[in-house]
């Protein structure tokens, strides 16, 4: 399996897993201020980007397998892991099936999975039922406007649609991703790893409850809520989410 992958800046090594259709370029906004401190690794999951895009489904326990790959072919024994959406699924599980190689980890407006998860909000359901009969050019704004919080300034809209018009995911391998989401129901196994979680008050994708329902499930795990902000609050508040990071990683 080809995972396609980058690293920047020393120290000790911090491994970043994407979300649902999204690239490596998704962690842009937060690197610049962790790879002074940490050495960076980001790569595309499989299914998007530079990266084979094998027949689906996937699950996030194959896809944490991708993220182990990556750790081996970068020569990294053990690294930090911060996973934000479907990539704090795939952490979940990358912590239970290799709690050898993850330090600390961060999961960032993810879910426990499960029936006990608070369900995904009315608002992106509605949204996903209407796109089919929008303009593709006008879903994907709506999508991008979605993912941030209250009143998302128009430039950081503008900067985020042009991204995802330039990164087009392939939509076979959306497909396969998304079924992992879907199908995520929770680790089997208990995680071990220091664990901060963090989520925005105002995410429309996946409701900012599981952070306290996901905290209850990892021994001595804590939360921070960025208020206002939306499912990429790494985006919107990336320097605040820098100090936390870095704070935490410490």
């Amino acid at each position: 399996m080809k995972i396609a992958w980058e690293s920047t800046g020393k120290g000790s090594p911090l491994l970043l897993i994407q979300g649902l259709g999204y690239g490596r370029w998704g962690w842009d906004p937060i690197v610049p201020g962790l790879d002074d401190e940490h050495l960076v690794i980001a790569f595309d999951n499989r299914g998007i980007g530079e990266s084979d895009k094998p027949e689906g489904p996937y699950t996030a326990a194959q896809m944490a397998r991708d993220a182990l790959q990556v750790l081996d072919e970068a020569e990294i024994d053990r690294a930090h892991v911060f996973g934000a959406s479907l990539g704090g699924m795939i952490a979940q599980e990358l912590a239970v099936i290799a709690p050898e190689r993850v330090d600390k980890l961060v999961l960032g407006c993810t879910t426990p999975g499960g029936p006990e998860a608070v369900p995904m909000p009315e608002v992106t359901l509605a949204l996903f039922a209407e796109a089919a009969s929008l303009a593709p050019e006008v879903a994907l704004r709506r999508f991008v406007e979605n993912a941030l919080g209250e009143n998302p300034p128009a430039e950081l809209v503008d900067e985020l649609f042009a991204l995802r018009v330039l990164n087009p995911p392939d939509q076979a391998g959306w497909q396969a991703q998304a079924a992992a989401g879907m199908g995520f129901q929770g680790v089997d196994d208990e995680i071990t790893a220091p664990t901060l979680i963090l989520s925005g008050t105002a995410d429309n994708v996946v409701d900012y409850r599981n952070a306290e329902l996901l905290a209850a499930r990892i021994p001595g795990a804590r939360v921070e809520l960025f208020a206002g902000a939306g499912h990429l609050f790494f985006w919107e508040q990336p320097d605040a989410c820098v100090r936390i990071l870095n704070d935490f990683l410490a």
